[in-house]
């Protein structure tokens, strides 16, 4: 049952901060159901964020549903540029998030359930959470196959993942979250899934590629709508309480203070691509030259998501070698995106203004190591 979000229902009544905030009391006993309004990525990674930095949960853990207009997710110790296609997502607009749990890459949209189990970190339990999700699915459809694995994901019928776990263990609270596929996009999850980059080598976490599998098409039944309310039910009885589903809004700064700086966070370049451990690109390509073409060679070191590095190595006659360290010496200290490419391109075009020829060249080379952005 839905109860939607108000004053009444929500936090005021329901639980102690671990901030002041006026109006906010502790009058509920046991376990609360949450279900966010939004399908913005950031607003409902800062409801996380959110609940685990303010929220007191002895003896009151929270389950939270959340589902996202299409975007792609990695982990906090994940390198973007080589875990999807961030082409691809810019022609698609597609949101690229990286939360502040490990784990790995995950491609959200409507037909895909996020959920997010809150407790105390001695309660902590992420074998317990997926045994609850494997019952609430056999309560609606007796028949399905689906089983909790070491690594802690769900696998349909022993073979396809339709669920992938992540979590976040402070200092006293814990959250286990993971997805739950249930009519997801399967064709743009695999295309945005899979980095086109060459030549990256990182030490970041790695991604492990798995078939999956939607459960609506396992049983047409199976709507998102069907299994919230089943999981909610199932979870509700597991701590005896109510199986309300109370629906929020995570812009709302009446009842989360301070929310909205912590998406605004989750939005900027510095935490998206900036956190991204330091890597290195060596890859090459080919240009034009006449009948034949030319070996360019690309070496970049990224720390913090800017060139730390820059060595391009192009044949003298076709590019001068004061011309080629000039072009390294700007990309030192830069962004490593597009943007950021395109932007060098114009200034270095008006230190060459009459020269179309040298403009041409830096064009093709600026337009290949955008490639690899």
């Amino acid at each position: 049952m839905l109860i939607p979000f108000s004053r009444k229902n929500c936090f005021q009544l329901l639980y102690n901060l671990k901030v002041p905030a006026a109006g906010f009391k502790n009058t509920v006993k046991g376990a609360l159901i949450l279900q966010s309004i939004s399908n913005d990525v950031y607003q409902n990674l800062a409801v996380e964020d959110w609940i685990h930095d303010h929220m007191t949960l002895d003896n009151k853990p929270v389950l939270f549903f959340w589902r996202n207009s299409p975007s792609v997710v990695i982990g906090r110790h994940q390198n973007p540029w080589q875990e999807c296609n961030l082409n691809l997502m810019r022609e698609e607009g597609v949101k690229l998030a990286r939360r502040r749990s490990g784990g790995g890459t995950v491609y959200h949209d409507m037909g895909n359930i996020n959920l997010t189990f809150f407790t105390t970190k001695k309660k902590y339990d992420r074998m317990e959470n997926l045994k609850l999700l494997v019952r609430a699915l056999n309560a609606i459809q007796p028949q399905l196959d689906v089983q909790p694995t070491k690594r802690f994901d769900l696998l349909l019928d022993g073979q396809f993942k339709i669920s992938g776990t992540a979590s976040k263990i402070g200092r006293m609270t814990a959250y286990h979250h993971c997805t739950l596929l249930c009519s997801t996009d399967g064709t743009l999850l695999s295309s945005l899934l899979k980095s086109p980059y060459q030549g990256i080598r990182s030490n970041a976490t790695a991604s492990i590629p798995s078939s999956v599998r939607n459960l609506l098409e396992k049983d047409p039944t199976l709507t998102c709508e069907v299994l919230i309310n089943a999981i909610a039910v199932e979870y509700a009885a597991y701590h005896q309480t109510d199986n309300h589903i109370i629906l929020i809004n995570p812009k709302d700064e009446t009842q989360f203070p301070g929310i909205n700086s912590k998406a605004k966070e989750l939005q900027t370049w510095e935490w998206i691509y900036g956190k991204t451990p330091k890597f290195s690109v060596n890859t090459s390509f080919n240009v034009s030259h006449g009948q034949s073409h030319l070996e360019i060679k690309v070496f970049l070191d990224i720390k913090n998501g800017r060139i730390e590095i820059c060595n391009i190595e192009a044949p003298d006659h076709w590019l001068p070698l004061e011309i080629r360290d000039k072009l390294n010496s700007s990309f030192i200290g830069s962004k490593f995106c597009p943007a950021e490419v395109t932007m060098l391109t114009n200034i270095l075009h008006r230190t060459c203004a009459e020269d179309g020829e040298l403009q041409s060249k830096w064009n093709i080379l600026c337009e290949k190591i955008k490639g690899i952005m």
